[in-house]
Formats: structure tokens, C-alpha cells, sequence
């Protein structure tokens, strides 16, 4: 553990002074002085191709980033995460989602015995429920098989699974239809039940504790929603099973305890989904599947785990993230799918990696003073290119993008997947490239505008270029290369928060708003005045209380 801050280190120093040398130097003098730049800046495993030459880096920001790896120890931190050490500080635990896409069923992680054993039942609880359903032998009350899934869960219970059946719907059931609920707000709920029918419905209520707000909310009126369309209490172990770690709570609910499937305190919510709350996964694509999206994961940790750091695709990404946020001034990161069925990745990336590293204090309680975690956001393309690609080109923001891509579509249609592909390629190296005044003048010219167009015009259509990106590319899009690309970024954030000396894996910054909200809820319901809050928000409260009772 670091007893100086990353940023007085002698290797961080060292990378303030380059940085001020970079500046001067720009992606296009990269590019025209170095034609080997794409062989020395890409990494290639299992198919997955990762080109990171169009980044503003020399052999020497890369040299000293890998010093700045070794300084903040993240060799010895990345082996503590594979050996079950408490690197979650703050709640005394492991991280141990990795063990979750080990194939072995025994053998010790972290010094104990027991974990690839119960990992491992559990996955087998997980087939035997999942063959039921997806060959019709589980039957609801009325003797129907299972049309119609819906998870209830938020957070990590919920971004993970519906990012992934999204992913892989062209290897879903074709009679298997996906639903998922996770906000409180009772349209999510309302809109996911309309049209389906209780007797062929199955619930999956996904909360680690059984006391998650939302997802008990949720829960509990689908529940009712149930037994108001014909359903009785006995049926209710038919139609509904769980994911958690409460079985009295889960009895309780009146869900049968074989229905209950287990998951431990070191699953973090955001690295879940290669638990039992992968379950939904499961049942869409099937168990095969799952395994083999378990498998990709794995390849991936022990690539991390590994390969040599210069050589190592998370911390290549992970280097390149610190590289610009705390050198180069950048405070946001754009991830870009060219691929529909992955529309749901940034939502899901933006949990693991602003809720992993959104931390201002730094794992020995010291307040930070450099800045953690960048804002991330995107869009599918080509949709980002309609909306704010244009900030990205021409803005006086650097963002830094991630391009992804399959060479091949589950969806072939003329020529729709060559411009998907041809869209993404250019703008990456219309990023990289930029146009000049120069050059945008010329065209000007060649299309016959005025000398007064020409200089009225032409700053507005000149690009900078020297904006950074990756390119990751893999040849089609099936479980195992899901896996390895959401392994890969689980990673790339781990050595973020190694680097910036945080801890990845605690999340208090969400708890102080439920607190507060225990109390609004009391004060919304009664008619005393409310309880002592700020003006504004007492304010607020009493409108509320107006407007909804003159409804």
C-alpha cells in the first residue's frame, strides 16, 4: 500500500514534465514519422484486436506510465485481487468475481477451499432450473410452460444481465421473451407487465439483502399484480425465485427455498452478472452459452493476470485513461458501440467505472488532490453521430473515445454492415487527422465559393484533428468475446483505482441520498408540517403535497 500519494511520486512528476512536451506534438506528426506506429501500438488475444496507436503517446509516454504502474504497486494489487485479499478496505472484503469465471471446480482461491465448490453448485442449481424453463418442464399454475421472463432488480442486478440478453439476443430462445424492471417508478413496472399473462410469467426478484427499496417495491407489487390475475399464494413458488443472500426474507416472500440461489458478500453489484444474477442470461441464451461467456471472461483474467504489463490489454487502457485525465486535462471518456446490440454497454460501463472510481478519498481516508474517475457516456453508432459527435470534433473538450466493433453482423442486410463499419473507421481517423484551414479552403475553392465565403466560413469547418481513440475490434459478437470485452474493462478500471490509490470497490457515495429519502417519504405522506430540511427542499416537499392533492 502506497505510503505517498501517486501524484508525488518521481514517476508521476516525470510524466507532468513529458506531458508539457507532448503538447507540442501531434497525432498526424506520429503517424507521418513512424509507419511501424500500428504494429507497435496494437495487441491482439483470442480474435480481439485492440488498436491504440491513434493515442497521443511516444515509446516514452509509454515507458513512463509503466513506471508509474510499478510505483503505485499495481503488480502486487493486481495479484491481491486474484488471491482473495481484502482489497475492498473499507468493508473488510475480497473481490473475488474472477473466481466466479474459474473453470475449476476445486482447487483454493485466495487460501480457501471452499469457494469453487459453492461456486460451482450454484451454476448447477442454475442449469437444472434453466433446462425447466427452456425446454417447458417448468409449468405455471395453469400447466402452461414459461413464455415470459422478468427480472426485477437495479443497479448491478439489472445493467449487467439486461446489457448482455441485449448483446446476444441472436442466441436467445425464440419462445423465451426477456423483461426487465428496475425503476421505482411505477411506469417500468406497468409497461413491462402489459401483455403478459400471470399463468406463463416467471419473476426473478434479484436483491443481494432482500431489502433493496426499489427492487422490494417492485417485487411486492408484482406480487400483487399476480394474485389480482388469478394467481394463488400456493402458486406463488411456481412464478417467482430468487437471487439473494436473505432465505428467511425469500420464505417469507413465499418463494420456495430450492428457488433461492445464493451469491456472497465479495460480489461486488456491478461484477454480478457472472453470478446467479446472470440467471436471466441463462435462461435467454441458454446455459452453454452462459458458460462460454464465463469463458471469455477468464481468458481475459489471465491475460491480465499474466502478461507482461507493456504488453497487457487492461493496463494498456487502464494507462492511456490516467494518461489523459491527469495529464492532458480530459474529464470525460466516450465509449461508441458500432453494433445495435450492444446499445446497453455504456449505460453499463458508466456504473462500473464512475461508480468504482467516483472517489475523492484515497484508501488510506487522505482527501485526493488530483482527479479520479472520468465521465463516461455513448451512444450506439452511427446515432452518437447525429447527437454529440459534433462536441467531440470541434468542441473545446478532449474526450478520448473507445470504437467497437464486429467485422461480421448477426444481422446481414445489403450493405447496411459495410457502412456501419466504414462510419466507424472514418470518424476515427477524422478524429485523429482533422482538416486545416488550408485544406478546407481548397475544397472551398474547387467548389467555386467566393474569396468572401472562403474567409466567412472557413474557421467553421476547419477540425483540429489530433483527438485520441481506441479501436477494439473482434470478428462477430457471441458470448465468449462478450466476455472478454466486459473482463477487460472490469480491469482497465481496477488499474485506474490502483494507480489513483482508491478503492474500486466500495460504493458510500450512493448511501447518504437513501437516507435522506427514508425521511421525504414520511414527510410526502402526512399532513404536519414537515420535518426540519433545508428551504429549498421543504419547499419543494409542500408543493408536492399541493399538487397531488389537487389531482
Amino acid at each position: 500500500m502506497m505510503s505517498i500519494t501517486p501524484a508525488a511520486s518521481p514517476a508521476w512528476q516525470a510524466l507532468q514534465t513529458h506531458a508539457k512536451t507532448m503538447h507540442q506534438i501531434t497525432l498526424q506528426d506520429l503517424f507521418a514519422h513512424d509507419e511501424q506506429r500500428f504494429d507497435r501500438f496494437s495487441l491482439s488475444l483470442n480474435g480481439l484486436l485492440l488498436d491504440y496507436s491513434k493515442n497521443r503517446i511516444t515509446d516514452e509516454t509509454l515507458q513512463l506510465l509503466l513506471n508509474l504502474a510499478e510505483a503505485t504497486q499495481l503488480p502486487q494489487m493486481r495479484e491481491a485481487l486474484f488471491t482473495g485479499e481484502a482489497v475492498n478496505l473499507t468493508e473488510g472484503r475480497a473481490a473475488l468475481h474472477t473466481a466466479l469465471r474459474d473453470p475449476r471446480r476445486d482447487g483454493a482461491v485466495g487460501g480457501d477451499m471452499t469457494i469453487l465448490p459453492q461456486i460451482h453448485a450454484v451454476l448447477d442449481q442454475m442449469q437444472d432450473c434453466v433446462q425447466r424453463i427452456r425446454e417447458g418442464d417448468w409449468k405455471g399454475f395453469t400447466d402452461e410452460p414459461i413464455t415470459d421472463v422478468v427480472n426485477i432488480g437495479i443497479g448491478g442486478s439489472d445493467l449487467g444481465p439486461l446489457m448482455v440478453c441485449e448483446a446476444l439476443r441472436p442466441y436467445a430462445h425464440p419462445r423465451l421473451r426477456m423483461h426487465f424492471v428496475s425503476n421505482i417508478d411505477a411506469a417500468h413496472l406497468l409497461q413491462a407487465l402489459a401483455g403478459l399473462k400471470p399463468q406463463t410469467t416467471l419473476f426473478i426478484i434479484a436483491s443481494k439483502t432482500f431489502t433493496t427499496q426499489e427492487t422490494l417495491t417492485n417485487a411486492h407489487s408484482a406480487r400483487r399484480w399476480f394474485l389480482e390475475q388469478g394467481g394463488q399464494e400456493e402458486d406463488i413458488a411456481k412464478h417467482f425465485v430468487a437471487i439473494s443472500t436473505n432465505p428467511r426474507a425469500v420464505s417469507e416472500f413465499g418463494i420456495d427455498p430450492a428457488n433461492r440461489f445464493g451469491f456472497w458478500d465479495w460480489v461486488g453489484g456491478r461484477y454480478s452478472l457472472w453470478s446467479a444474477i446472470g440467471l436471466s442470461i441463462a435462461i435467454s441464451v441458454g446455459m452453454d452459452r452462459f458458460r462460454e461467456l464465463l469463458a471469455g471472461a477468464h481468458a481475459m483474467d489471465q491475460h491480465f493476470r499474466k502478461a507482461p504489463l507493456a504488453r497487457n490489454m487492461p493496463v494498456i487502457l487502464g494507462l492511456l485513461g490516467v494518461w489523459y485525465h491527469n495529464f492532458l486535462g480530459a474529464t470525460a471518456h466516450a465509449v461508441l458501440p458500432y453494433d445495435q446490440p450492444l446499445h446497453r454497454l455504456p449505460a453499463y460501463l458508466q456504473q462500473l467505472d464512475m461508480e468504482s472510481n467516483g472517489k475523492s478519498v484515497d484508501r488510506q481516508g487522505r482527501a485526493v488532490h488530483y482527479s479520479t474517475g472520468p465521465i463516461i457516456f455513448g451512444e450506439p453508432g452511427t446515432n452518437g453521430q447525429h447527437a454529440f459527435y459534433q462536441l467531440i470534433h470541434q468542441g473545446s473538450h478532449l474526450i478520448p473515445c473507445d470504437f467497437l466493433a464486429p467485422c461480421q453482423s448477426h444481422y446481414p442486410l445489403g450493405e447496411h454492415h459495410e457502412m456501419l463499419l466504414a462510419n466507424m473507421l472514418a470518424q476515427a481517423e477524422a478524429l485523429m487527422q482533422g482538416k486545416t484551414q488550408e485544406q478546407v479552403a481548397h475544397e472551398m475553392q474547387e467548389a467555386g465559393h467566393s474569396p468572401a465565403e472562403i474567409a466567412a466560413l472557413a474557421p467553421h469547418r476547419v477540425f483540429a484533428g489530433n483527438r485520441p481513440s481506441n479501436t477494439l475490434l473482434f470478428p462477430k459478437l457471441d458470448p465468449k468475446t462478450l466476455g472478454m470485452l466486459l473482463a477487460l474493462y472490469e480491469h482497465k478500471v481496477f488499474v485506474q483505482g490502483v494507480i489513483w490509490n482508491i478503492n474500486s470497490f466500495d460504493q458510500w457515495g450512493v448511501e447518504l441520498g437513501k437516507q435522506l429519502a427514508r425521511q421525504v417519504l414520511k414527510d410526502l405522506r402526512q399532513d404536519a408540517p414537515p420535518s426540519p430540511h433545508d428551504a429549498s427542499t421543504q419547499a419543494l416537499i409542500q408543493t408536492v403535497r399541493r399538487y397531488r392533492q389537487s389531482s
